[in-house]
């Protein structure tokens, strides 16, 4: 008796690859739907599903096959990852960056506006006295650039990093010739309402 190649190991790759494709796209779905982003999410179900329905078909056809039900747990743990890998390099959407400090942050503050990064200053009072409250909404991919900035500056700051749903008006730094245009204007940014 000779071994089954197909369906010991190129259909649970198979499974395994289409399982990461379709969770992987599910992932992504969800994060849009999440972030606002509606124009591309119907062309993303009918692709996740289509994948998901094709796999499924090759399960039900070999249900006494243990290496497909292997291949299809672990294309779905692949895929939340990968789904998630994506995301994270797209950086869609808007974040609120709230500084909080107690020492002098005129720096920190030129150090923003040279970067094009809109700002609100507050005074406030913290448990240890008086504080300034700096707030900013800037694009998700620029996240990184602006708490460089905080450590540089401020490094002793209070700050936390929010999602930010919807938007109206405001400063954000434009980056030309990013290689992601064309898709952010297929899927676009969302105004408030």
């Amino acid at each position: 008796m000779t071994f089954d190649y197909y369906s010991w190991i190129v259909l649970p790759l198979i499974i395994f690859c289409s399982r990461i494709c379709d969770v992987s796209i599910g992932t992504i779905r969800h994060v849009f739907i999440s972030k606002g982003f509606r124009k591309i999410v119907p062309l993303l179900g009918f692709f996740e599903v289509l994948i998901w329905i094709v796999v499924v078909a090759q399960v039900m056809k070999n249900l006494n096959n243990f290496a497909c039900y292997l291949a299809w747990a672990g294309g779905f743990a692949t895929g939340t990852f990968v789904g998630l890998q994506i995301e994270e390099r797209l950086a869609l959407g808007l974040q609120v960056i709230r500084i909080i400090t107690n020492q002098s942050c005129e720096t920190l503050l030129e150090a923003l506006k040279k970067e094009n990064h809109g700002v609100t200053v507050f005074d406030g009072q913290g448990s240890v006295g008086p504080v300034k409250m700096i707030f900013t909404i800037i694009k998700r991919k620029n996240v990184q650039s602006v708490v460089k900035l905080i450590q540089e500056h401020n490094p002793s700051a209070f700050y936390s990093i929010e999602d930010v749903r919807n938007a109206s008006q405001g400063v954000f730094t434009e980056s030309p010739g990013s290689t992601l245009s064309s898709m952010r204007k297929l899927i676009s940014i969302r105004k408030g309402k």
